[in-house]
């Protein structure tokens, strides 16, 4: 018994860093984020103004409807050609699929400002294929312009793509040859295949895969404004001016902006969650 109460306390201990980082840095943060929220702009007085501006506020609301739109069509998209590439790299032997694998993965932390100012260096107004293209006289991106709503999408669909891939891929190993086989022998074609037995398989892994590249676009910041600055109106440009800038400094209301983008990313894991139990429940 002594024995077991030690190795408790001994198992405690090597947590105890771990807890230590969660309460400081996430817990800590969290709770003082919504604590500051209720505050008035002075910083004392107790109330909910914060959160009547931002729904009083067309601005506010526009900047919570553009981070909804990027994210979830950044999502939709990411989450189809993730799909139909996991797919092709079944198709190749396991030597190639481990390197191409690895290619995705590293793909997959090229994020933030050192793509924002690739895509910069490619695809601006003075980048080396815009020069390139409009010296042979192609005319491919002259209505193309990498600081509009278009080039925010292009370069959020460009580092979701290889999450979403390495998120997905895992899937397709859980779908054996023997199925195909069995649905083969029985009269199936391979359309059918793939509606009643493949697309079930992996629809856990897609709605989740889903859940979490929704998540990622809402909370992305640095790409963004290392793009177009805060000339575009999204949730986290307008959280990070709010705490950090030296005209408008209003950590209260930016405090507010940032509970109910928690709160938006909390939804989306728990309409994850929601439909992956609904999707376990049809399996069985």
């Amino acid at each position: 018994m002594r024995k077991i109460k030690k190795q408790k306390v001994y198992l405690l201990a090597l947590l105890l860093p771990f807890i230590m980082f969660v309460i400081g840095f996430e817990i800590g943060p969290l709770v003082a984020m919504i604590k500051n929220s209720f505050y008035a702009d002075d910083g004392i007085q107790v109330t909910i103004d914060q959160y009547l501006t931002i729904f009083k506020s067309e601005f506010y609301l526009q900047a919570i409807k553009n981070s909804l739109v990027i994210s979830l069509f950044s999502a939709i998209t990411s989450v189809i050609v993730a799909v139909i590439a996991a797919y092709s790299f079944t198709k190749f032997s396991q030597k190639i699929q481990n390197r191409l694998l690895m290619i995705t993965n590293m793909t997959s932390n090229f994020e933030g400002i050192p793509l924002s100012f690739s895509y910069i260096i490619l695809l601006g107004n003075n980048g080396l294929f815009t020069l390139l293209f409009a010296k042979i006289g192609w005319d491919l991106f002259a209505d193309f312009n990498l600081y509009s709503w278009t080039g925010l999408i292009l370069v959020y669909i460009y580092f979701q793509i290889p999450l979403a891939v390495m998120l997905i891929y895992p899937s397709y190993q859980g779908i054996k040859q023997q199925w195909k086989e069995a649905s083969s022998l029985l009269g199936g074609s391979t359309f059918s295949f793939w509606l009643r037995i493949g697309v079930p398989v992996l629809l856990p892994s897609i709605v989740g895969t889903f859940s979490i590249l929704f998540a990622n676009a809402m909370g992305a910041y640095a790409t963004a404004y290392a793009l177009v600055g805060s000339n575009y109106n999204i949730l986290s440009l307008q959280i990070a001016s709010l705490v950090a800038s030296d005209v408008a400094l209003k950590p209260q209301l930016g405090s507010a902006l940032g509970v109910l983008l928690a709160t938006t990313m909390i939804g989306a894991m728990w309409f994850n969650e929601r439909m992956m139990r609904r999707v376990r429940r049809d399996l069985r």
